[in-house]
């Protein structure tokens, strides 16, 4: 373990080109600036597959040792997953502070926690970052119990460790499982009032939270740098055909997410996979765009979102030249992408225009007739349904007027609707 400044961390960074596979290096130095990090040097090298021992080779690690004594840097920055054992390693060989690539994404999320919630997912993931770090040290303490009087084989300092960890793993999931029940509460009670639920997603800074605060007049946090915004906002608005949404703003995605963020961050994650339409918001000059776009799908996938409407939104188009803010429809007339720009507010009105578009396109009004035995369907109804009227019939029945979604029309087979 080593001391951390608490301030001005001046960080070597390791960039190594893989033929399995391959890191942005521009990606990492603003990671490495989101996380207050001031890079005094770069060490790029190739190799076809990484060391076992220290991922780097032996020349390499003589050559990072020097510039780690050339720069008097605080830590070293790895552009790469290194495993439990050659972060080990590369410390114990260096006497220097190593963090890679999860990491150092693990603590700009800690920066950037807030809420209870937020810092309970944070924390969440580091626990189950630590627990595949820990080290057998404290040889003095190798058997804490055993004796005469006390028999039994005793328990080593690391065993010891991993248990309280294992154990602050178990209070902190208990808390987050509430926090999962109130949202899911929330979510149920928003789709009992047929409320849209949308989610902003998107590579991180691709500017959702600018079109967010743009759209709602909100005035959360921005900021130019890696994952400014991390714990979700809710906020609600009207569409122009009086539709009223609720529009919750999202963490960014990266490539490579760490899958302990993906597992710790399920309950935040959750507002994207549980919405009616998914607004994924793409910076339009990166040219990278392509690869964002992948990236921020497949997590997606991995969150069980991959089925769920998308209404792709190309932003920062003030950036490009020639392009006129527009919409962008399919061979059935449907928006499937907006250009526009939420810092300067150019085609932000197209957003809810095509909104509007998209949710009149999928709803269809209903009178429909239910006998008293069909009690169970109007619970349905009420669940996924906007209902605009209800009247009791003589039969003691109902008759129900409601706008429901062309995905939900099986609910109605076998019943009478004009």
């Amino acid at each position: 373990m080593f001391d951390r400044p608490e301030s001005g961390e001046r960080a070597v960074l390791v960039h190594i080109k893989l033929h399995q596979g391959q890191e942005d290096l521009n990606e990492l130095k603003e990671l490495a600036s989101s996380a207050g990090a001031e890079v005094v040097h770069v060490l790029t090298g190739s190799r076809s597959y990484p060391d076992p021992r220290y991922f780097i080779g032996s020349g390499k690690l003589e050559e990072l040792r020097a510039i780690i004594e050339e720069t008097e840097a605080d830590l070293v920055l790895f552009n790469h997953v290194l495993t439990p054992s050659q972060e080990r390693n590369l410390e114990a060989e260096l006497e220097f502070r190593v963090v890679d690539r999860n990491g150092l994404i693990l603590d700009i999320f800690a920066l950037r926690a807030k809420t209870y919630d937020g810092k309970l997912q944070v924390e969440l993931a580091q626990l189950n970052h630590l627990s595949s770090r820990l080290t057998g040290g404290w040889s003095h303490l190798d058997r804490q119990k055993g004796g005469i009087g006390m028999r039994g084989t005793g328990e080593t300092q690391l065993e010891s460790d991993r248990r309280q960890v294992g154990m602050r793993i178990k209070l902190v999931q208990s808390r987050l499982e509430k926090v999962v029940k109130q949202r899911q509460q929330g979510n149920a009670q928003r789709k009992r009032s047929a409320t849209p639920n949308l989610s902003i997603v998107g590579y991180t800074n691709a500017g959702k939270s600018t079109l967010f605060n743009a759209l709602t007049g909100e005035n959360i946090y921005v900021a130019n740098q890696l994952f400014a915004t991390l714990d979700p906002t809710l906020r609600r608005f009207n569409l122009p055909n009086n539709t009223e949404v609720v529009i919750a703003d999202t963490v960014g995605f990266i490539r490579h997410l760490p899958h302990e963020l993906v597992a710790a961050f399920k309950s935040t994650l959750q507002e994207a996979a549980d919405a009616d339409l998914l607004l994924h918001v793409i910076d339009s000059s990166d040219e990278y765009r392509n690869e964002t776009i992948f990236e921020v799908n497949r997590v997606l996938n991995e969150i069980g979102a991959e089925g769920i409407q998308q209404l792709e939104v190309y932003n920062k188009i003030d950036l490009l030249d020639d392009i006129e803010p527009h919409i962008d429809y399919d061979e059935h007339g449907v928006p499937i992408r907006v250009w526009l720009s939420a810092i300067t507010g150019a085609g932000l009105e197209l957003l809810p225009q095509a909104l509007a578009e998209i949710f009149s396109a999928t709803k269809v009004r209903k009178l429909c007739h239910l006998l008293p035995t069909q009690g169970g369907i109007r619970s349905k109804l009420f669940s996924v349904a906007h209902i605009l009227q209800e009247d009791f019939t003589d039969e003691g029945g109902w008759e129900i007027l409601v706008d429901i979604d062309q995905q939900h029309l099986g609910i109605l087979e076998g019943i009478s609707c004009d």
